[in-house]
């Protein structure tokens, strides 16, 4: 009896002991990702990034966050948008009035809607007009709360007159009007760093 719960708690030691250095082991790639991205090597980042992602959940929550933060940031400037998209989501989600990752989705999505209005200027079909208009609506409504959060908290010439431009578009008279008091109610939480 006590060989076998001298064994169990010996079984048990050695879990939490691979658990921990495993969780290190996460850390200290985080820590190089870290290290390569304020040190300029572009041509290590995605990589070190990518070994991280199937892995990301061992570190502390806040750490985490930081890191989808700055993968996503590193898909936006190597023009992956839409891999940017799901780590930028998830940085909303934990965070939503870190206003800086607004502006990244919200310029991300309002890319998206230039493209659409660009093909929508071009097309002479009634049908394809009336399926472009509709994908514009819902590219621009989705720019739009993350733009409305960046100008809140950091207000920009330029954010705020795409903002008044995708409202003018979608001929949403009322969204324009009510803009004002929208970014006065966003402006009292913002977040303009990420804890690590």
């Amino acid at each position: 009896m006590l060989k076998r719960t001298l064994l169990s708690i010996f079984i048990v030691l050695g879990c939490f002991t691979a658990n921990a250095q495993s969780a290190d082991s996460v850390y200290s790639k985080y820590l190089d990702f870290n290290l390569a991205r304020f040190q300029g090597e572009n041509d290590k980042i995605v990589e070190l990034g990518e070994s991280l992602l199937p892995v990301a959940d061992k570190l502390p929550e806040k750490a985490r966050i930081n890191f989808y933060f700055s993968i996503g940031k590193v898909y936006e400037d190597n023009n992956t948008p839409e891999k940017a998209l799901i780590y930028y989501n998830k940085v909303v989600a934990a965070v939503p009035d870190y206003y800086v990752v607004h502006r990244g989705l919200g310029y991300i999505y309002l890319e998206q809607a230039k493209e659409i209005r660009n093909k929508l200027y071009a097309s002479s079909d009634p049908a394809v007009t009336k399926k472009l208009t509709d994908d514009y609506n819902t590219a621009a409504r989705k720019a739009l709360p993350h733009l409305e959060k960046a100008q809140a908290c950091d207000p920009s010439d330029e954010t705020l007159d795409e903002i008044k431009s995708l409202y003018k578009n979608m001929k949403d008279t009322e969204g324009l009007n009510t803009l004002d008091s929208r970014l006065k109610e966003l402006s009292k939480h913002c977040i303009d760093i990420l804890e690590d």
